[in-house]
């Protein structure tokens, strides 16, 4: 008798537990159904872990953009990138062909490059560098200019984890960088 009352004061608590857990984990990924994403003017570069040494005017000049996911009037993780026509693979390679393609355009209809480059991600709260990868990948797919979305990651084991596991392929192994691919 006495051990049918443990069991069952066992099961109520572990009950109590798991609901208690369920709701915290609800509520830490809350944020990320009402985030959105947003272009911004400018970031404040000395949180960009992989890339402070590019300052706002490189990340925006020759139609180079900076995203961000905002929810309540916060931004919770960024992403920059530059439009080109081909795969680089150092950030001066990423430099020229960016503004290669920014000065093709111009005598086009001003639609920058066929490739975004991500080259730097970084969050503010978990979940969000998955998030702005998917909703940048998104975006992408709805451009009429666009067809891919390639990295240009540092070579590190939190890089290449970070990428794999929100199912980038990798597709190139550089001297400086790798280079991940986003698709379907």
């Amino acid at each position: 008798m006495e051990k049918n009352k443990i069991k069952t004061k066992l099961k109520a608590t572990i009950r109590k537990n798991r609901d208690i857990i369920n709701k915290q984990l609800s509520d830490l990924f809350d944020w990320v159904k009402g985030a959105e994403l947003v272009s911004l003017k400018e970031c404040d570069t000395a949180d960009d872990p992989v890339r402070p040494e590019l300052d706002n005017e490189f990340r925006t000049s020759y139609g180079r953009k900076i995203y961000g996911v905002k929810y309540k009037n916060e931004i919770h993780a960024i992403m920059c990138f530059a439009f080109t026509n081909k795969i680089p693979k150092t950030v001066k390679e990423l430099d020229n062909l960016s503004k290669d393609a920014f000065l093709q355009s111009a005598l086009r209809d001003q639609k920058v490059g066929q490739i975004a480059i991500a080259y730097t991600v970084w969050s503010k709260k978990k979940g969000g560098g998955k998030l702005i990868v998917k909703e940048v990948f998104k975006m992408i797919k709805k451009s009429n200019h666009l067809n891919r979305l390639v990295t240009l990651s540092p070579l590190t084991e939190m890089a290449t984890k970070f990428h794999l596991r929100n199912k980038a392929k990798l597709i190139s192994v550089n001297e400086e960088t790798q280079n991940f691919e986003y698709s379907k």
